[in-house]
């Protein structure tokens, strides 16, 4: 729930820095002078840990060559499953039912093409309207290479309100014609956080098998993948799990799946001790292993090992309980200091905490202009069609006055009139 105890000056939310238990982590990070950097939902700041160990894996391959696959601190022939299992208990898993391996959107691919079968009239897959397109786009790739129609056979539910789905619309929406269900944890321009639990319930009473894009929630929120019984999952980690650029994706199957032929195999997803034998037919890892396909970007990987050290250090619930408390402080100015006219802006993000991810989507008919503005001044948030700033403040790394000083300069830009400087054109990445 909203805190009612925020006052709106900045000597409030320099005492709530000072009170800050994680406020030291910040320091572990690279920060940009002056700039208040609100877009680690897209990309996460690079940390002195992630740094460190990239360069430890570059020392590693030029001491040991071809030899670094089983030589070194940490061997790259195993370096996926390793990072797998550091990350397990973030997402709620069991150390061998999560791999970091491919993209977000290869795994996803992998996955849909293991779990999706069409026999009968389970011909369908459902998803949502406002899911990442990607998504989207690998699930119609999917079903054209059935031979299906996705205009007749993907199953969009749609939102009453443009921001949110209603979860029992999601539920009505499976039914005997639905083949799997791909949802996303976390919508990612609203933040509206589903009930993946009820979701997973729901879908397996009805015997489909259902997975997760949970690429706006790991490294944010805690999950139970292994305990809600999720069939599988997958997310990147260059977003809240702070692996760098282009970072290594991960995903997750559960083990009542394990021994299951994937549905795109690949040598890497061989058992581990018979790989090399390079024998003609496939034989999979007994574990979330066997879905991996190509031989991993080790120099991709090395970051996150030293990102997931400080997610160790910091605990996946402390960052939780601090990530609602400074999204609250964030709506409780905007609702003080930016409603009404002159201001305008609305907030597209649910309000309670068991609905809202790890940003706000502050909406606004100028928000183009209005982002850039904020850039010119120092704030880094981005924008996302139509009409969406979204701001996500950081447990690791940002502040509470970074929060107050940026509601103070979206005052500022309409009071002053300074989207009148700025292009009503998005740019080319934002």
């Amino acid at each position: 729930m909203l805190h009612e105890s925020f006052k709106p000056g900045p000597e409030h939310a320099q005492m709530l820095d000072q009170l800050d238990p994680l406020r030291h982590f910040r320091e572990r990070f690279y920060l940009q002078g002056d700039r208040i950097y609100l877009d680690g939902n897209s990309l996460g700041l690079a940390s002195r840990d992630a740094e460190a160990t990239l360069l430890a894996a570059l020392e590693d391959w030029k001491r040991h060559g071809i030899e670094g696959w089983t030589a070194g601190d940490r061997p790259w022939f195993t370096l996926a499953e390793e990072l797998g299992t550091l990350q397990a208990s973030l997402v709620g898993a069991l150390p061998d039912e999560v791999v970091v391996t491919g993209t977000t959107t290869v795994n996803l691919h992998t996955l849909a093409a293991t779990f999706f079968h069409p026999e009968g009239q389970r011909t369908k897959i459902l998803a949502d309207a406002l899911n990442f397109p990607s998504d989207l786009y690998a699930l119609q790739s999917q079903l054209q290479l059935r031979g299906l129609n996705p205009a007749d056979h993907l199953v969009l539910v749609e939102s009453y309100d443009g921001r949110t789905i209603n979860e029992d619309d999601l539920i009505a929406a499976m039914t005997d014609e639905i083949g799997l269900v791909l949802l996303p944890s976390v919508l990612y321009r609203s933040g509206q956080l589903l009930d993946m639990a009820r979701l997973t319930a729901a879908a397996h009473a009805r015997s489909i098998p259902i997975g997760f894009d949970c690429s706006h929630s790991a490294g944010a929120i805690p999950h139970k993948l292994h305990e809600w019984n999720v069939d599988f999952a997958f997310w990147c980690n260059y977003k809240y799990l702070n692996g760098g650029p282009g970072a290594v994706g991960s995903l997750f199957v559960h083990q009542h799946h394990f021994g299951r032929l994937p549905g795109l195999a690949g040598w890497f997803g061989y058992r581990k001790e018979r790989q090399f034998a390079m024998l003609p037919t496939f034989e999979q890892a007994p574990t979330a292993g066997a879905w991996q396909i190509s031989t991993p970007s080790v120099l991709a990987a090395a970051p996150l090992t030293g990102s997931l050290r400080i997610f160790q250090e910091a605990g996946l619930e402390r960052i939780r309980a601090k990530s609602l408390h400074m999204t609250a402080y964030l709506i409780f100015l905007i609702q003080t200091r930016l409603s009404g006219a002159p201001y305008g802006f609305e907030i597209g993000t649910p309000l309670s905490d068991a609905s809202r991810g790890g940003h706000v989507a502050l909406e606004h008919p100028d928000a183009v202009r209005i982002g850039k503005a904020l850039k010119s001044l120092g704030v880094i948030p981005d924008f996302r069609p139509p009409n969406v700033i979204r701001l996500a403040p950081v447990a690791l790394y940002n502040t509470y006055e970074e929060i107050w000083r940026t509601v103070e300069l979206l005052r500022h830009i309409i009071d002053q009139q300074l989207v009148e400087q700025h292009s009503d054109q998005p740019g080319t990445v934002s």
